[in-house]
């Protein structure tokens, strides 16, 4: 069966509520993704057509365009009307060039600037939702200064839900051990292709009701379209990778089911993941993931995938399989 990308559910237990097809914006700031800021209206207005509610950004994305482009095409609604994600651990400064450029800080000072700095770029007052981001090596300052900060935020109201957002499961699996937060945001490490490292942290988000955003269902590309010289985690995908995409696709084609539709799909059988996260350079792109979100995909499917150990059999199907 399909999903409706408008529906609604609970991020974790936080009172934040997202729509079940959310939109990231990596893609928005150009010059790869979309090229314009009216090229980024034209996508969120679509996106809003589609009931489309939770939008994500962060200072990385274009050194701050894309937060700059998602405020502006955003102002057109009501800040309660929306959900909005960014992120901190990086201030952008110039470098010796005169350019601007990220530079790590998980401070607690750090923090504060980053958040001013991100509401100046989107022209708002406030976020919803506020992850650390990407402190792969720097552990300590994030679980310290950074957590300090994003605490008090949420403490006094300042924002809503608190969360990290990595491209790992390890260290999301430790802040969860070890301190108090709402949401995660996991890319490509919990796919249809790739899932063999993230049963422990999916498992121990259930229990504990931290909610799963999910990115990079794709997984850089190939589950698009296993062909030759498909990307991988940002990389070419090696004969492995690509062997079992093709696989995977193979499957589906017997059952004429579009792989990226199974792909989009699979993670919201997870009870730990409130929302997919996907992100657009087009809205000929976007309308196409809202289409692979309503494609209805018979339970034979799932059935099939298991039985040929192309998922692992700890793993929620759709189906219930």
């Amino acid at each position: 069966m399909g999903f409706d990308p408008s529906a609604q559910g609970r991020l974790g237990q936080s009172l934040v509520e997202v729509s079940c097809l959310s939109l990231g914006g990596g893609p928005l700031s150009g010059p790869l993704g979309a090229a314009t800021p009216d090229d980024v209206d034209g996508i969120v207005a679509r996106a809003w057509e589609h009931g489309v509610r939770f939008f994500d950004t962060a200072p990385l994305y274009g050194t701050g365009e894309s937060e700059r482009r998602l405020g502006r095409a955003l102002s057109r609604w009501k800040p309660e009307e929306y959900v909005i994600a960014t992120k901190v651990g990086r201030l952008l400064r110039k470098d010796a060039r005169g350019e601007m450029a990220p530079n790590f800080d998980f401070s607690y000072d750090g923090v504060m600037r980053s958040l001013d700095e991100s509401l100046m770029r989107l022209r708002m007052t406030s976020v919803d939702v506020l992850h650390i981001h990407d402190p792969d090596d720097h552990w300590d300052q994030a679980s310290d200064g950074a957590y300090m900060a994003l605490d008090m935020l949420r403490s006094s109201g300042v924002v809503k839900a608190i969360g990290a957002g990595m491209n790992q499961a390890a260290m999301l699996e430790r802040f969860a051990d070890e301190l108090h937060l709402d949401a995660f945001l996991m890319a490509g490490r919990y796919t249809l292709l790739d899932h063999r490292t993230s049963r422990s942290l999916m498992e121990k988000c259930a229990r504990k009701g931290i909610g799963i955003i999910i990115g990079g269902v794709y997984n850089s590309g190939i589950l698009a379209g296993p062909v030759e010289g498909a990307r991988y985690n940002y990389a070419p995908a090696s004969s492995e990778w690509l062997d079992r995409a093709r696989r995977l696709e193979a499957t589906c084609n017997r059952h004429s089911v579009p792989l990226k539709a199974a792909a989009l799909q699979f993670p919201l059988a997870n009870p730990a993941v409130s929302t997919v996260l996907t992100g657009v350079r087009s809205v000929e792109e976007l309308d196409q993931n809202v289409e692979m979100a309503r494609v209805e995909i018979p339970d034979a499917l799932w059935a099939d995938l298991r039985r040929e150990c192309l998922v692992e059999e700890w793993v929620p199907l759709p189906s219930g399989n």
